[in-house]
């Protein structure tokens, strides 16, 4: 009765993200009960391993008592500060200082979100201010990558650049502009590194020369693209995409929303390469998960600038919950439990996830498998020569994701048939290995399809 009347009430009232409300009417809910390291438990008592902690953001994984210790003794002391009127939190104040210190570069100050798509939201406006601080107001059109994603907010879903996010909502601006995504499996130059990169550097050139380059403010990149497909780009990409970025004279903005607090290996991605963006933006392993915050990390520069040009008046941007004491408390929790092993066991875990997962290139499915530290893609095909995805008529979303949660297995099933994995980085042993066998039987029941099975005939 529990959870039949909470698959009532749900059907009625609760409004799930990115869904179809006719399909979830219908097919009801899943209610998640509980949850310990890297297993979830549903309603009616199945255990099932977390692949993709959570929404790719549970990085430290479940259940550590410090972290709700941490929580529930900053709201007995004191639950909420504003951050306007000159006033603060010492968490919050230990929080900016503590990340300032860790980021790449000069990237020394922070500003505080609730989540990634506002994270986003703030740098299109300080980008905006920036230019205007230093006599350039013309700058206002913005470039990112197709495939890409940068929130669902009005202003950051056109920047997105994934269909089901524009549709029907009058996005993209007319101000935000694209280039192709490297995806090396299914990149027109091929997948020779080099190539790859230079194709991007091309399109970006050529997006700048045509938009006009006194016109163009900034240009946006995760260093993975998540929701696209967990698009890996070569390496060396990064950090050619932001070397021209100076070079053209526009802000470069890494979006480690899904790649920051060790989901690739380090604290931030950028740094695998040396990279030193303007903007950083960030969410998700922050507080893994535990309470919402996001952060915007500004390069000084970049603040030197707003500053200057703003001098005695106040910079127009805030949010009520930015700088929240209790999600700051979390955070400086997290970031610990982070640096007192949980970054090296994800490495350790990520390395053991890769290869396993690389054994299974074989499957008759698998056309590619990509990934770096515990963020990984498996894409099938059904014809490996020609890059064939599945056919629509395999309903890839709705039945492998169905098929794995049978199986004891949580991941992101894309409808164009890629797997994503993004276990929390406190795996063991055990836990991967039973994200690899339950792939296994997943693709092996996906292979049975008769529709499946046609296509690979034809």
């Amino acid at each position: 009765m529990y959870s039949n009347s909470l698959i009532e009430l749900d059907r009625a009232h609760l409004i799930h993200p990115v869904a179809s409300y006719r399909g979830h009417e219908q097919q009801g809910v899943r209610v998640l009960a509980s949850a310990r390291g890297a297993t979830v438990t549903d309603a009616s008592g199945r255990q099932l391993v977390d692949g993709f902690a959570g929404l790719w953001c549970v990085n430290a994984g479940y259940g550590h008592d410090s972290i709700v210790e941490a929580a529930a003794r900053q709201m007995r002391e004191l639950p909420y500060a504003t951050a306007y009127f000159g006033l603060g939190s010492e968490p919050a104040i230990r929080l900016a200082s503590e990340l300032a210190e860790r980021a790449p570069g000069d990237l020394d100050h922070v500003y505080f979100t609730l989540g990634g798509s506002d994270a986003v939201d703030s740098t299109i406006r300080f980008v905006r201010y920036y230019w205007t601080a230093r006599g350039e107001p013309r700058r206002d059109q913005f470039i990112s990558i197709e495939m890409g994603y940068h929130g669902s907010s009005t202003v950051g879903a056109g920047l997105t650049a994934l269909p089901a996010f524009h549709a029907g909502f009058g996005i993209p601006f007319d101000w935000q502009h694209k280039i192709p995504s490297p995806y090396p499996y299914r990149n027109p130059v091929g997948e020779d590194p080099q190539a790859v990169i230079a194709a991007s550097l091309a399109a970006l050139r050529a997006k700048v020369e045509e938009i006009g380059p006194e016109r163009v403010a900034a240009f946006y990149a995760e260093p993975i693209q998540g929701s696209g497909g967990v698009i890996v780009p070569p390496r060396g990409w990064l950090k050619a995409m932001g070397d021209l970025c100076r070079e053209l004279g526009i802000l470069f903005i890494a979006d480690e929303v899904i790649t920051g607090f060790g989901r690739t290996g380090p604290l931030f991605a950028c740094s695998e390469e040396g990279v030193v963006p303007d903007f950083i933006t960030t969410a998700k392993g922050l507080t893994s998960g535990y309470v919402p915050m996001g952060a915007v990390f500004m390069a000084d520069h970049v603040y030197q600038t707003i500053a200057d040009g703003a001098g005695p008046s106040a910079v127009g941007h805030g949010y009520t919950y930015s700088a929240h004491p209790v999600s700051a408390a979390v955070g400086l929790e997290v970031l610990k439990l982070y640096e007192n092993g949980l970054l090296e066991n994800g490495r350790k875990a990520g390395a053991r996830l890769m290869a396993g997962l690389e054994a299974l290139k074989d499957h008759p499915l698998v056309g590619e498998v990509r990934g770096r530290g515990m963020l990984a893609a498996v894409e099938l095909v059904v014809d490996k020569k020609n890059k064939t995805p599945l056919p629509a008529e395999a309903q890839a979303a709705r039945r492998i994701f169905d098929r794995a949660w049978e199986n004891g297995l949580v991941i992101r099933a894309f409808a164009n048939g890629v797997l994503g994995y993004a276990p929390p980085l406190c795996c063991t042993d055990a836990d991967i290995d039973a994200i690899l066998e339950r792939t296994a039987v997943t693709l092996d029941q996906t292979l049975e399809d008769p529709d499946v099975r046609q296509a690979l005939k034809d």
